[in-house]
């Protein structure tokens, strides 16, 4: 008489914990790429060997195009220097210490970059004039 073992090893395997582990990897890299590139805007930064770690709440860009100049308020094209004035009213109203990061092109006038900085003397707001190390 044939004695027939009672348990027999299962030799599949259960990839559910290995789908759940990429889809945990995959989000954390989307989540880390979007957070590393907060300014799309390609500007040529002047270069400065001193670097100020503040965390700005807002930024100004300033773009040379041919002749005329490009405001951007956080990668948002705005209606020269007035609309540069009412976004960051709108977007700083009821900071406790709003702060505002600017970054220009080498090539802005210093015209433009000191009406961007009276904005921010005017309305009691910090500045952070961002450069390239």
């Amino acid at each position: 008489m044939a004695i027939k073992r009672g348990s027999k090893v299962e030799k599949s395997f259960s990839s559910s914990a290995m789908t759940d582990l990429m889809f945990l990897l995959l989000l954390f890299l989307l989540i880390a790429t979007t957070l590393i590139n907060p300014n799309a805007l390609k500007l040529l930064l002047p270069k400065s060997s001193n670097q100020l770690k503040d965390k700005a709440i807002t930024t100004v860009s300033i773009q040379h195009a041919g002749g005329s100049y490009k405001y951007y308020v956080e990668l948002e094209q705005v209606d020269g220097i007035e609309g540069v004035n009412r976004a960051l009213r709108a977007r700083l109203a009821g900071q406790s210490e709003p702060t505002v990061s600017l970054h220009c092109d080498k090539s802005v006038a210093v015209d433009e970059v000191v009406k961007v900085m009276n904005i921010a003397k005017d309305n009691d707001y910090k500045l952070i004039l961002a450069t390239q190390p």
